[in-house]
């Protein structure tokens, strides 16, 4: 660029970038922070099992001193509630029996909420004057107490499905091509990555085919919207990407505690972008034999969808393009 270009650009672009940068990190701080900072539970879906009297002042009590921080089903015996537990309908269950209060938690749901549930289970057995027993029922692994594993991957799958989107844009050409390499990227992904949460991590022990299948399609539901925006609308299609993938799915994805531990309504949302549901689907086909997989499964077949038929529109404009400029030079060439 010359001097003199360089002069009538002026300073506005300097200053623009200046602003833009700073409302980004300011966008990207809030999104990852925010949920940190006001992290604590929001209707958390738990189970009650005591005589009506008493199930009536645990209810009251819990609303009293948490209020609209748990969601109460009241359950007709602890297997009842147990089953509950495992069908992820709750969390976790309080039981009043002759012996005290018994703590029915599931730390393979959610480490932090379970912590709250046996700090609440304790803090009311106390008052009861009776003892407290906690039993964890559907456990996380004896390698990753703390599902460490599974939270730490939730950033690799969702940057692996954008990064892998962006890369195939970049160096693949046709519509047929870019689906064919995300979709293999996603096969070797999702097993690469199972393979090291299961068996060196040790973060899971379920079924080692079930749970690659759920990443693999965590991954390519990723990839294909990412592909799909770019196709459709350039570089600015990534930014949206990395809108909905990164910056909004990530911190929203509710794994490091739980979707319910997060502000309303972003918990909920967070279950409707890519890393929230991809997430939620792994946890539930390894530590829960699959249960309530259907709408994670649904959400992320959504956005597969939404991504191929972007690709589609975009290729159709692309076929669109040269066919309208060979009828204008052939009309040209016609008046000549």
């Amino acid at each position: 660029m010359s001097q003199a270009s360089t002069e009538r650009q002026g300073w506005r672009p300097v200053i623009g970038l200046a602003v833009g940068l700073s409302l980004l990190l300011s966008a990207m701080l809030v999104a990852f922070g925010l949920p940190a900072v006001s992290s604590g539970p929001h209707d958390v879906p738990i189970a009650v099992v005591a005589p009506d009297e008493a199930a009536t002042q645990i209810t009251g009590a819990l609303d009293q001193a948490q209020p609209g921080a748990f969601d109460v089903t009241i359950a007709a015996s602890e297997d009842e509630a147990i089953a509950m537990i495992r069908d992820r309908e709750v969390y976790g269950a309080f039981v009043v029996g002759q012996d005290g209060l018994s703590v029915d938690i599931a730390t393979a749901a959610s480490p932090a909420v379970a912590q709250v549930l046996t700090a609440v289970g304790e803090g009311a057995a106390a008052q009861l004057g009776a003892p407290a027993t906690v039993n964890d029922v559907v456990p996380t692994t004896e390698d990753d107490p703390r599902a460490i594993g599974l939270t730490a991957g939730a950033l690799p799958i969702a940057l692996g499905g954008f990064i892998a989107g962006v890369a195939t844009t970049l160096l693949v050409a046709g519509t047929g091509r870019r689906l064919a390499a995300v979709g293999a990227f996603a096969v070797i992904a999702g097993l690469a990555m199972t393979a090291i949460l299961q068996f060196w991590f040790g973060t899971f022990d379920g079924s080692f085919w079930a749970t690659a299948a759920a990443a693999m399609l965590g991954i390519i539901a990723t990839s294909a919207i990412v592909l799909g925006l770019e196709s459709l609308l350039g570089r600015p299609g990534i930014g949206v990407a990395a809108l909905l993938v990164v910056l909004l799915g990530n911190p929203l994805s509710g794994l490091a505690s739980a979707p319910e531990m997060l502000p309303t309504p972003w918990g909920a949302v967070g279950q409707l972008l890519p890393p929230g549901a991809t997430g939620t689907l792994l946890r539930n086909v390894a530590f829960f034999d699959g249960a309530a997989i259907a709408t994670p499964i649904l959400v992320l077949l959504g956005w597969l969808a939404l991504g191929v038929a972007l690709l589609a529109i975009a290729g159709l404009r692309a076929r669109r393009a040269p066919a309208g400029e060979r009828a204008a030079v052939v009309g040209v060439d016609g008046q000549a």
